[in-house]
């Protein structure tokens, strides 16, 4: 006769081993931490020198580019994931929210 197996309740943690294979916890943000999408704008640095918003920005994200775009200039339209423009109004101050593009 063949044996019929019982499950029963298990005293092991979320996240412990057992016999086969490692339980996940029941919501990945206690594994992962929480999952927040990066920052796609800075619309706090409009009034601020280049130099300010600058390292702002490189707080954020490091590894991105930033294009300083006086006034009246001509910009490519292209769409690039890892830089940021800021446009400059007449008195050299940023004029509108910097964003990654």
């Amino acid at each position: 006769m063949a044996e019929k197996q019982r499950t029963e309740p298990s005293d092991k943690q979320p996240g412990e081993l057992t016999d086969s294979a490692p339980v996940l916890p029941r919501t990945y943000g206690t594994l992962l931490g929480p999952s927040t999408a990066p920052k796609m704008e800075w619309p706090q640095l409009v009034g601020l020198t280049p130099e300010e918003a600058e390292r702002k920005i490189k707080e954020d994200m490091p590894r991105v580019q930033i294009q300083v775009v006086q006034a009246n200039c001509f910009v490519t339209m292209d769409f690039n994931h890892g830089r940021v423009r800021l446009y400059l109004d007449p008195s050299g101050k940023v004029e509108r929210p910097p964003r990654i593009g």
